[in-house]
């Protein structure tokens, strides 16, 4: 089955005249697990629109370390610093769970988001939306446990992943995600097992009881999820 475009839920939103232009524009693109799509400080050439990707956008510190500030899937792009006028960033983008993917040049990306009103609006929306997350995501690691950072991340992977209860997700690769020590992982992850909510096996966790996730999880979930579904199904302007 070919990639299709319109499953990334920016692109399905773009009205008529606008994906007749875009439609020449987008090109397929899979992206490898561990892929850099753009790294800190660099100008960035092309965003992406993922479908059944997911990427991490990450800040790096000095010492080599790394943390997760927010997640991409297919509701979403990669590279908002192409029309918010940085054309770099501080952070990092690289691909942690393989799939498809489209991409445009940037400079196709900056000349829609100056001549179009729908899709200034579109791009803005979901720039609002993204913030959220980040801003929730550094909320929820100051003040809440491991366990509902866990749930939390779980549950955020998993309404971007394609349909299916199990991810291919290491404890390493969640530990680095999360910018906590792997030990802290491994228990937090036992915790939920024994309560039912996961299993786990190396490299891939199975979700049991999504609706468990949610109760367990604190109040940054909802908040995110709830401001991507506000945002995203406003009326289109014109």
């Amino acid at each position: 089955m070919q990639p299709n475009p319109r499953d990334n839920q920016l692109l399905s939103a773009l009205p008529p005249a606008e994906w007749e232009r875009w439609s020449q524009a987008v090109q397929p693109v899979h992206l490898t697990l561990g892929q850099v799509l753009y790294e800190s400080g660099v100008a960035m050439t092309q965003v992406f629109f993922p479908t059944t990707s997911i990427v991490s956008l990450l800040y790096g510190f000095e010492d080599g370390a790394s943390a997760e500030i927010a997640v991409v899937g297919h509701e979403g792009l990669v590279g908002i610093s192409l029309f918010m006028g940085g054309g770099s960033t501080p952070s990092r983008a690289v691909v942690r769970n393989a799939g498809e993917a489209f991409r445009v040049p940037a400079a196709f990306l900056q000349q829609e988001f100056s001549s179009s009103t729908a899709v200034l609006h579109l791009l803005l929306r979901y720039t609002q939306a993204l913030i959220t997350q980040m801003t929730q995501t550094s909320v929820c690691n100051r003040h809440h446990s491991l366990d509902q950072q866990l749930c939390r991340w779980l549950l955020l992977t998993l309404d971007r992943a394609p349909p299916g209860k199990e991810l291919a997700l290491t404890q390493e690769l969640i530990a680095s995600m999360l910018g906590v020590r792997r030990e802290g992982v491994s228990e937090a992850a036992a915790n939920l097992r024994r309560a039912g909510l996961i299993q786990y096996r190396r490299g891939h966790i199975t979700v049991c009881d999504r609706a468990g996730l949610e109760l367990r999880t604190c109040e940054c979930y909802a908040v995110v999820k709830k401001e991507y579904e506000r945002l995203l199904s406003l009326p289109m302007a014109r």
